[in-house]
């Protein structure tokens, strides 16, 4: 095995710098001590052995204990072998293993400070060997000529919100991919439902039909489904799947909702539950890197400080609007934008040096962050950045993939920003409903914690899955962080009353069908006259045994299947598909009684969330149906505007043919024929 000299320059250079780490360590810490530079050279030396060849052993067994505690209870073992380390070293000394815990996390911080001082690419160097020989582990990969293509999705991203953050400096390598002319940007519009739900079953199986929302009342299961739940997103990938996905050719799933029928998954919530192979050499990939436990857990912690810094500014500044963000929230935020952000990335780079032929990942943390800061507020601007940074490690590392890679970046869905319905009207549209209806028993679900703590449990759960000691802790840890089930009520609720964004659904689930309008009309004569009339609400949208599809506003009815419009239309301030989407959704076995869009107020851009974020997404109006596209320049996206998730899936289809996988050269045809809609938009080509 040839050694290159710029190698032993770099380990050599390493370990000066761990030295000098230490020796600062012992003028810090009064349980270290150190007889000369020797001895802390040795000392250097015999720790970074063991993070070479012991840890690495061990990091598979300390997996779910590093997920569970951010890193804690694995650092805590790496400090125990550290104080081993240095009472083996003459003229080294240790007190105790609290102090050896100290050095283990100080001698990462100050590593990292002086490497980047110094300019030492530690990074590259990991992401391009340990996760290769991770790789290769798993079987080694073949050479072909054939490119991949590896999907990039942040979510959350507006089309818009990016274009701004290209031009003010705030995404610098997907700018120079523009400037270079190698990618060019393209929007597309979603469906009504503009959550991650939806548009990534529409994206990744080419068929997201009957999901009218991110969560929803089934009357026929006599129960809510709610798509970030193993259990229900299973259920859906069960009902949308005709196992042909864009990933079911030896493709990976890296922390998204839906796997699109991949070989290889890992955080995927609709697989987690599913035993496929041991999981956790996918984690303990990442664990597996030098001081990765130490370096995480100060990332978390510079991520809280953050979190908390930032929203103390807001409340100084007055800036609004804005919600109240907890502690735990600090915490979740700090998982998503550090822990599942490495997480995947090594993921993906391993993938590539696997040479699979397709990888999608999902970006949680811009999304988890504009949710509860605001989509173009500073700390939000920050994570895209990181995001951007993170792109181009993957970029880079594909140059030493065993196969050529192309590079395409994405969003789901956008985000609109805006006071929630609540801080405007001080009441909730549960409440609001609940007394028009005089009911006592009611279902009623948001989701404002709901994001990155999915992932963690998701994460969890999945290594619970291995039949090791590690993954039976990992169970039990994960039981314990699950909420307790709530009693069941005596028979159904008399009023379920769920939020997606600023989407509302309302069903009447002791109601058999769908209950018209009039019979709401009969049995809750205050409820639509209300709705309609409410300022923050646009329209609501009910079926009429006489007339069909309707959407209700305050001055006008859109008589959707009749095509015409009486009074003022309610759909005017929302695009030209609006009618299109609002029938496609009505459709649906699953349409709710009545679904209502909160209203979209043009001059400052906002919406009105029916649950407690700033930046919210699940409905019609503003940046939230309008996410992008980045792809490569010659890989040709259509002329004609592209409408809906299915669409463009048959997009991304076309492109993989292209370069020649040839299992993607037939067409799918499932999602076309879920289509009410004849608007030309929508048609194929």
């Amino acid at each position: 095995m040839h050694i290159r000299p710029a190698a032993i320059l770099r380990a050599v250079v390493v370990l000066l710098v761990d030295a000098a780490a230490l020796l600062l360590l012992s003028e810090l810490l009064p349980g270290l001590t150190f007889d000369g530079a020797g001895a802390a050279l040795g000392t250097a030396a015999g720790v970074g052995l063991l993070n070479a060849f012991l840890w690495p052993l061990l990091a598979r067994l300390t997996v779910p204990l590093s997920v569970l505690t951010l890193g804690l209870g694995a650092l805590a073992l790496n400090g125990a072998l550290v104080a081993l380390v240095i009472a083996a070293i003459p003229g080294a000394h240790v007190d105790d293993w609290g102090t050896g815990i100290a050095v283990s996390l100080g001698l990462a911080v100050l590593t990292a400070l002086l490497s980047a001082l110094l300019a030492i690419q530690e990074d590259e160097s990991w992401y391009r060997n340990v996760v290769r020989r991770q790789a290769r582990r798993r079987g080694g990969a073949a050479e072909s000529d054939v490119p991949g293509v590896v999907f990039l999705e942040i979510d959350g991203l507006a089309h818009d919100v990016l274009r701004r953050a290209l031009r003010d400096g705030n995404a610098p390598t997907l700018s120079r991919w523009l400037r270079e002319g190698t990618h060019h940007l393209a929007g597309w519009e979603t469906d009504w439902s503009s959550q991650t739900g939806a548009c990534q079953a529409g994206l990744l199986h080419g068929n997201n039909h009957d999901m009218p929302a991110f969560r929803w009342w089934e009357k026929d299961r006599g129960a809510p489904i709610v798509t970030n739940h193993p259990k229900d997103a299973a259920e859906l990938e069960r009902r949308h799947s005709d196992g042909n996905g864009l990933l079911h050719e030896d493709g990976a799933s890296r922390a998204n909702i839906l796997s699109g029928d991949a070989v290889h998954s890992m955080l995927t919530m609709s697989t987690v539950l599913h035993r496929r192979r041991p999981i956790g050499r996918d984690y303990s990939a990442y664990f597996a890197r030098p001081y990765a436990v130490a370096r995480t857990l100060a990332g978390v912690g510079a991520e809280v400080i953050r979190e908390r810094r930032a929203q103390a500014a807001q409340r100084r500044r007055d800036v609004h609007p804005r919600i109240r963000r907890s502690r735990e929230y600090a915490v979740m935020r700090a998982f998503a934008t550090v822990i599942q952000l490495d997480l995947q990335v090594a993921a993906v780079v391993g993938d590539m040096f696997a040479g699979r032929p397709v990888i999608y990942t999902t970006f949680l943390a811009y999304d988890e962050v504009a949710h509860h800061s605001g989509i173009e507020r500073p700390d939000a601007l920050a994570v895209l950045a990181k995001l951007d940074h993170e792109i181009g490690r993957v970029a880079a590392a594909a140059a030493d993939a065993p196969r050529p890679y192309r590079l395409v970046v994405l969003s789901d869905h956008g985000q609109s920003q805006g006071a929630t319905f609540l801080q405007r009207y001080e009441t909730t549209l549960e409440e609001l409903v609940r007394s028009l209806c005089e009911a006592t028993d009611v279902h009623s679900e948001t989701g404002e914690e709901d994001g990155a703590a999915a992932y963690m449990r998701a994460g969890l759960t999945e290594l619970a899955r291995d039949d090791t000691a590690a993954a039976r802790a990992a169970d039990r840890a994960q039981r314990r962080m699950e909420a307790p089930p709530e009693d069941a009520a005596d028979g159904l609720p008399d009023l379920s009353v769920m939020a997606s964004g600023n989407l509302g659904l309302i069903s009447l689930p002791r109601e058999p069908g769908r209950v018209t309008l009039e019979r709401l009309e009969r049995l809750h004569p205050r409820l639509l006259p209300t709705l309609r009339e409410h300022p923050g609400i646009a329209f609501a949208l009910v079926r009429s045994e006489r007339h069909g599809a309707l959407a209700l506003g305050a001055h006008g009815t859109h008589y959707l299947d009749e095509r015409r419009v009486e009074g003022e239309d309610p759909l005017a301030g929302f695009g030209p598909n609006a009618a299109d989407h609002l029938r496609r959704t009505d459709a649906f076995p699953h349409c709710p009684d009545v679904m209502v869009n909160s209203t979209y107020w043009d001059e400052t851009g906002e919406v009105a969330a029916f649950e407690e974020l700033v930046g919210s997404h699940g409905g019609l109006g503003g940046t939230q149906s309008h996410p992008f596209v980045m792809h490569p320049a010659d890989l040709p996206w259509p002329d004609e505007p592209v409408v809906g998730a299915e669409r463009v899936h048959r997009v991304l289809r076309g492109w993989l043919a292209r370069l020649g996988q040839t299992a993607y050269s037939s067409s799918p045809s499932p999602a076309e024929s879920t289509r009410t809609s004849t608007s030309g938009a929508r048609s194929a080509t």
